[in-house]
């Protein structure tokens, strides 16, 4: 059990859901310690029947902290993972800054655990979109292989914290009353609308938010050879992204066998019925933890390839879940130093 957790970013979209997590998972620990910037400092947050103060982020603050989960912007978790790490925590980061680090774990407790095993004081989530992306791809590229992603995205409002969420049902209100709408998250009107930019431009006509998936998801699976074509698009949708994949295995798979894989999955269920319309849609998704899956069906174009339609909550699985997750692993470990101690 862990003497003292800490969790910086406790007042956004996905600080409560790690909140709620923690609790509903009876997280071993005997203190947990809420941070923030100055403009939070001083809110009072129910954690159960526990009303915790939330306190100022700054360098003092991790002292006594054995853990760390975060959920802040890049810049603010580039300055103070250095200041927890220098007083003995180890910080779980969802940000993107240490993702790509190479002294950084990138870990899915359900793809690659042991990964936690060599981290120095940092470990990072990966990116909502490929977390619930590589959580489907990783039980086929054990079992057969995977050479090549086509992926395009449909990402909830969410995905771009509280004020995106605010701009959905803004939007939506201005495009039924026939009203102007300016955006201010979004580069576009968001309501009744689509908008396939995610992220600034990156490389080569590709987004950040879309080489995240390139990048991320060659990481985790320790394979760079897996080549990745993602398109990333914002839907009006609050929570839930979905996601079109279609991959190119090494070996021919039927769709039977694919769907055999996944429903055998640690952190997937299968949704797949077209006759009866039965299939993953986010506000089914809404609020669960697992990656759903269906529409699987054998590449028509290829003899080696698998179409299949993924639905995960961004803020659970996509960001709080996974986290939480991965504290729970390193308090396994601890608990195992304590034992053998």
């Amino acid at each position: 059990m862990f003497d003292c957790v800490a969790l910086v970013g406790a007042t956004g979209a996905v600080g409560r859901i790690v909140l709620d997590q923690l609790h509903a998972r009876k997280f071993p620990m005997r203190k947990l310690r809420l941070l923030a910037s100055a403009r939070s400092a001083g809110t009072k947050v129910h954690f159960g029947d526990e009303e915790i103060t939330v306190e100022l982020l700054e360098p003092t603050a991790f002292e006594g902290v054995d853990l760390v989960i975060a959920s802040t912007p890049d810049e603010v978790s580039a300055e103070f993972a250095k200041w927890a790490v220098d007083a003995g925590a180890v910080v779980v980061d969802e940000s993107a800054y240490w993702r790509m680090d190479p002294s950084v774990p990138l870990v899915i407790p359900e793809v690659n655990p042991d990964a936690v095993n060599n981290h120095q004081g940092i470990i990072a989530s990966p990116n909502c979109s490929t977390t619930q992306m590589v959580v489907a791809l990783a039980p086929i590229h054990r079992a057969v292989g995977i050479r090549r992603v086509v992926v395009s995205t449909y990402q909830a409002t969410s995905g771009a914290g509280l004020a995106g969420n605010v701009e959905l049902e803004s939007s939506t209100k201005a495009a039924l009353g026939g009203e102007p709408h300016k955006p201010e998250t979004f580069q576009h009107p968001i309501g009744f609308n689509l908008i396939p930019q995610i992220g600034s431009e990156k490389h080569k006509g590709y987004t950040s938010e879309e080489m995240k998936m390139v990048y991320e998801t060659q990481k985790i699976l320790g394979d760079d050879t897996i080549a990745v074509c993602p398109t990333a698009v914002r839907v009006p949708v609050a929570i839930g992204h979905s996601e079109s994949i279609l991959i190119e295995t090494k070996e021919p798979l039927t769709a039977a066998k694919a769907r055999e894989i996944w429903e055998q999955a640690d952190g997937v269920t299968v949704v797949d019925d077209l006759d009866n319309q039965s299939y993953p849609m986010p506000r089914d998704c809404d609020g669960h933890d697992d990656v759903f899956i269906g529409r699987i069906r054998e590449d028509i174009s290829s003899d080696c390839g698998i179409a299949f339609w993924c639905v995960s909550d961004n803020l659970r699985k996509g960001a709080a879940t996974n986290a939480v997750q991965i504290a729970e692993l390193l308090a396994r470990k601890h608990a195992e130093k304590q034992q053998t101690a």
